[in-house]
């Protein structure tokens, strides 16, 4: 319908016969004039997603454990300009060369801007990931990631948090995201103790760093002092400590189950690998593009199955976070056990495969 049919019936000019009023002429011109642009607008392309991946040079290599299984890589922005800022607690995602995607914590000085830190413990039976930076890294190699991201964030006592002491706890290479957290705490004056556990003083990396926080940090193995149990390793933990830990999930879930009752004090942890599956069931999962069925465990993860039967899948942090195992579900019913997609993505399919799980024992057609 013409915008003129739309006035007919309206009160006619009083200053001449069958003309509109001036003021609808002029409302009919201005709103044909915006449809006419709005036609225009519509036919235009949105913007290209802006592309936010950011290549890396790895600048030096260290060994950083005397049993030479840790190597610190340093890494620098490729165009040699300045990188994102992070806070300690940061990881970033690192797409290697042969292009997997892990996931590794910023282990350096927050305040320098050219550069990032990792470390890196070699895994021979691990996925694959650590034996590339291991074995074929060299200086000059370049990597990708999209920048840091913080899943472990610190807050500290009088800046933010209403405790009043900080008590860290790292296992191994769990020292990676807590030694920042250190030398800002300790630049802060505020009042924190640590206590660094591993099999062995060859194992425990960084070494050389932590001892310069003198008496604050206590290094105990369990080549020497057996393993730990929770009480040892949270020590003198009054109401008002905010617990820090990083290490193998054994030694999480322990502290967990010792604090769960204590309302004075927070628990804050970050994993370096998989936890444990709590109430699983078995179950079957297709794989849509062959046809292969994969029996997936009680006790394993879906993203364990499917790497233990050879159906290959990205994946990165495998805790729920990252997002980069999200894999389409054909068919059934997914038992969502992430923090990351949202209502419509579960709705129209999505699961994380590193976390999640069929729904009442399965099963599933994977679009794989």
């Amino acid at each position: 319908m013409a915008l003129g049919d739309r006035y007919r019936g309206l009160p006619i000019n009083p200053f001449g016969r069958g003309r509109h009023h001036l003021m609808i002429g002029l409302a009919a011109a201005v709103y044909s004039s915006m449809e006419t642009v709005h036609g225009l607008i519509r036919k235009v392309a949105p913007p290209p997603e802006r592309d936010r991946t950011l290549p890396l040079r790895v600048a030096a290599r260290q060994v950083v454990a005397h049993d030479e299984n840790v190597v610190a890589l340093t890494l620098t922005a490729a165009d040699g300009g300045r990188l994102p800022r992070w806070y300690p607690g940061s990881h970033i995602d690192i797409t290697l060369p042969s292009g997997r995607v892990r996931q590794y914590s910023l282990c350096g000085d927050p305040a320098e801007a050219g550069s990032y830190r990792i470390a890196v413990r070699r895994i021979p039976d691990g996925g694959g990931g650590s034996v590339e930076v291991h074995d074929a890294l060299p200086v000059g190699a370049t990597v990708t990631t999209h920048g840091p991201r913080n899943a472990f964030p610190l807050t500290v006592p009088g800046y933010g948090s209403p405790t009043q002491r900080l008590r860290f706890i790292a296992g191994g290479i769990g020292i990676t995201p807590i030694l920042p957290m250190l030398g800002l705490a300790d630049r802060l004056g505020v009042q924190w103790s640590m206590i660094y556990t591993g099999r062995s003083r060859d194992s425990l990396p960084f070494l050389d760093e932590v001892a310069r926080f003198g008496d604050a940090v206590r290094i105990r193995t369990d080549d020497v002092a057996g393993l730990p149990d929770a009480d040892e390793l949270l020590g003198d933990c009054p109401d008002g400590t905010a617990v820090y830990a990083c290490g193998p999930a054994p030694m999480l879930t322990a502290l967990g189950a010792r604090l769960a009752d204590r309302t004075g004090v927070e628990l804050h942890f970050e994993r370096f690998a998989a936890p444990p599956v709590v109430d699983g069931a078995p179950f079957a999962v297709t794989v849509a593009s062959t046809g292969q069925t994969v029996e997936v465990g009680a006790d394993e993860t879906l993203l364990a199955a499917l790497t233990r039967a050879g159906v290959p899948v990205r994946y990165s942090c495998q805790q729920g976070f990252c997002g980069t195992c999200r894999t389409r579900v054909l068919d059934g019913a997914v038992d969502h056990r992430d923090l990351l997609l949202t209502d419509p993505e579960r709705a129209a399919g999505q699961m994380l495969v590193c976390i999640s799980r069929a729904a009442g024992g399965g099963p599933l057609t994977l679009d794989l």
